[in-house]
């Protein structure tokens, strides 16, 4: 129900709890997939919300050879240059992410797509190189700094990084053969790619939507279809979100709590419509606020660090306790005028 506190917040109708939220993210799944054994990603327990891989700066180069388990640990690279590379993208704090094209002829190429995403700007820039040494040139403190072009379209990253974890293969790579025919890639339309590791096999089919980075799990190819089209029309999508990565762990799932109440009452958001203005966090609480930046309504959201049970991290190992932000309350704060 719906009414005014002491403190001038109304509470929110249809007061939003883990349970409600987990329900309405975590409908896409794979979980029967021709040919495979129990995967870590067969397990459905564990919230999606506030699990994305978190980071603001992301360098993806086109490199359509082989991958190693861990793209900079000298087995895809060497040794030498993969030192480097690390030490060069640390000093930014960013990411590096390998792509390429889903389909066998579009791994022919002349030389590397390069992209550089900046998710606080929601910028996405392009150059072609000529091989990964060329990052090691990169000024990658913000936009605007390596004499790049914008792209304006957005990408959609699928995980099909199988020496990673097998799920990622099993899961991934159906939903980007699909994808790939209804988006096939040519010049101007490089929307769907394959990507090295995005975090989380365990949330497999797992995707990433740049220039927003925000992360996705376990996920089909309807419902990556419906992103797409959700992305390029600006609108935030919210079946198997599982947070910005620009935000921390409880900020995601805070704002994920609210767009879901309110696209429940029928609201279209766009998809930085939502902004996080404050985060008071400690070790097991938080609350965050989450500002409707259209109708200038602000939400404050409360949660909780709380166990849950049966998480497999990985296939092959064996259950145990992880913890995920459960959403507590979540209340309108009024405006200064009507408290």
């Amino acid at each position: 129900t719906e009414g005014q506190n002491e403190k001038g917040y109304r509470n929110v109708s249809g007061l939003i709890l883990a349970g409600d939220l987990q329900s309405s993210v975590t409908v896409l799944g794979m979980a029967n997939v021709e040919g495979s054994s129990v995967l870590c990603s067969d397990s459905h327990g564990e919230p999606l919300a506030g699990t994305a891989k978190t980071g603001t700066t992301y360098v993806l180069l086109e490199w359509p050879h082989a991958w190693g388990r861990d793209v900079l640990d000298g087995s895809t690279f060497g040794a030498e240059l993969s030192a480097k590379l690390t030490q060069h993208l640390a000093n930014y704090d960013a990411t590096l992410l390998l792509i390429r094209h889903p389909t066998r002829e579009g791994r022919q190429i002349g030389d590397h797509h390069l992209y550089l995403v900046f998710a606080d700007e929601q910028v996405t820039e392009v150059l072609h190189v000529t091989g990964p040494e060329a990052l090691l040139e990169l000024d990658l403190s913000g936009p605007g700094n390596n004499g790049a072009s914008i792209r304006e379209k957005p990408m959609l990253l699928v995980c099909t990084h199988a020496k990673r974890d097998r799920c990622c293969a099993v899961k991934g790579r159906p939903v980007v053969r699909e994808l790939a025919q209804q988006y096939p890639a040519h010049v101007g339309n490089d929307v769907v790619w394959e990507t090295s590791h995005i975090k989380g096999h365990r949330f497999a089919a797992t995707l990433m939507l740049m220039p927003w980075a925000y992360s996705y799990g376990r996920m089909n190819v309807e419902a990556a279809h419906a992103l797409i089209e959700h992305a390029f029309n600006g609108l935030y999508f919210v079946p198997g979100n599982r947070g910005r990565g620009t935000l921390s762990a409880p900020a995601q799932a805070a704002e994920l709590a609210v767009a879901t109440a309110l696209t429940k009452q029928g609201a279209r958001l766009g998809i930085d419509q939502l902004q996080v203005t404050v985060v008071d966090s400690a070790e097991k609480t938080a609350t965050v606020r989450v500002e409707d930046t259209h109708a200038q309504q602000s939400y404050d959201v409360m949660l909780e660090k709380r166990p849950v049970e049966g998480v497999i991290a990985s296939c092959g190992d064996a259950p145990k306790t992880g913890a995920t932000w459960q959403i507590t309350c979540m209340r309108e704060a009024l405006p200064q005028s009507n408290r």
